[in-house]
């Protein structure tokens, strides 16, 4: 049987065909709207990232700038070393270092023998005791050094002494002249001043033999009873001085080895006052090194007055020989004892000083 082909509807044909070209058009117009917003997308990226970049140039050049003056800035001030007066502890400067370390890094140390700086065992050497006897300036000046360099102090850095202290940063900086920049001294002990008889028999006769019977009171356990009944008195007393500090100090007083070192340190300042008179003939000051003369009224208000007029007789005749280039500042109403009695008066002096080295600084960062 043969079998008919059946026919094909041309109409529905068109219709389909008609039907897949609006599908097709259809199809087109959303693909360039499409693009359109690509394109719109790109430029849009494109700005910010530009905006970006210009914010950066605006932005990090100066941050890092700020950055990089405070950095330089901690790293131009100028480091303050501190060396206590004949015998005392460094707790004698608590109130300067606390007020100075608000604007830069204040050093202060127990010189060998004193507060809780023990000697050296006798096996032991640095290759110094050939040269300066124990307890003489130049012994205590070769330990500070060698304690800077532990400590990496950035160099050149202001140095502060009182009394036998300022015997030891005299010497200090004609040795190493290059890391001092500054030099003070409050109430220096005058190298010339045990040729004075008046000033020998006050001190061999006066002062090293009390500071004997402190000594052998310590090492009794008298000074501790004494310290409990009230009859004795630590040196820093007033509202500042903090309760640790107290214990501190009673303990130094009960402490025999600190009251040795004590003793030490006097009975040998005639030998002291003799290196640094020597040191000063020899290897004079750099004339870039600044010098500071901070002096009393009076040496100590419980000298008769002809031993304080002496002392301020050679200060003054001494210092202006060797340092013509000193600025001499006497405060009214003050002795020895200023820098715990009195700190204010001395920190003021101080803190100038240190704005005068900031001074470059702060130019810098304006």
């Amino acid at each position: 049987m043969q079998r008919r082909k059946p026919k094909e509807d041309k109409a529905g044909d068109r219709a389909g065909n008609k039907a897949g070209d609006w599908h097709r058009r259809a199809q087109q117009k959303p693909d360039s709207s499409d693009a359109a917003a690509d394109t719109q997308k790109s430029w849009y990226s494109h700005v910010l990232s530009v905006g970006k970049f210009v914010l950066l140039l605006i932005f990090i050049p100066p941050f890092l700038n700020y950055a990089s003056l405070q950095r330089e800035g901690l790293l131009l001030q100028p480091e303050v070393l501190l060396d206590a007066p004949t015998g005392m502890s460094s707790d004698v400067w608590f109130q300067i270092q606390e007020d100075l370390s608000h604007l830069t890094k204040v050093c202060a140390y127990d010189r060998v023998g004193l507060g809780f700086s023990k000697r050296a065992p006798q096996n032991e050497t640095t290759g110094m005791e050939k040269i300066w006897r124990e307890s003489t300036t130049g012994r205590m000046v070769d330990d500070l050094h060698r304690l800077t360099k532990e400590a990496s102090l950035q160099k050149p850095f202001i140095i502060v002494g009182s009394e036998l202290g300022a015997l030891n940063v005299r010497f200090y900086s004609h040795i190493h002249d290059w890391e001092v920049s500054d030099l003070v001294l409050i109430d220096p002990i005058p190298e010339d001043i045990f040729k004075e008889e008046m000033w020998q028999d006050y001190w061999y006769k006066d002062v090293v033999p009390r500071l004997q019977a402190m000594q052998f009171s310590a090492a009794t356990g008298l000074s501790r009873l004494l310290l409990i009944a009230g009859w004795m008195q630590q040196p820093l007393v007033g509202l500042n001085v903090s309760e640790d500090l107290i214990r501190r100090q009673k303990y130094l007083l009960s402490n025999p080895a600190h009251q040795s070192g004590a003793v030490d340190e006097h009975f040998f300042l005639n030998e002291s006052a003799f290196q640094v008179r020597e040191i000063s003939k020899y290897k004079p000051l750099s004339s870039a090194t600044s010098v500071t003369v901070i002096t009393g009224d009076k040496y100590d208000e419980l000298l008769p007055t002809q031993i304080n007029e002496m002392v301020a007789r050679l200060q003054e005749h001494r210092l202006v020989q060797i340092y013509p280039q000193a600025q001499f500042f006497k405060i009214a109403g003050v002795d020895r004892r200023m820098i715990y009695r009195n700190p204010l008066d001395v920190t003021k002096h101080l803190v100038r000083l240190i704005k005068l080295k900031m001074k470059p600084v702060r130019q810098l960062n304006s």
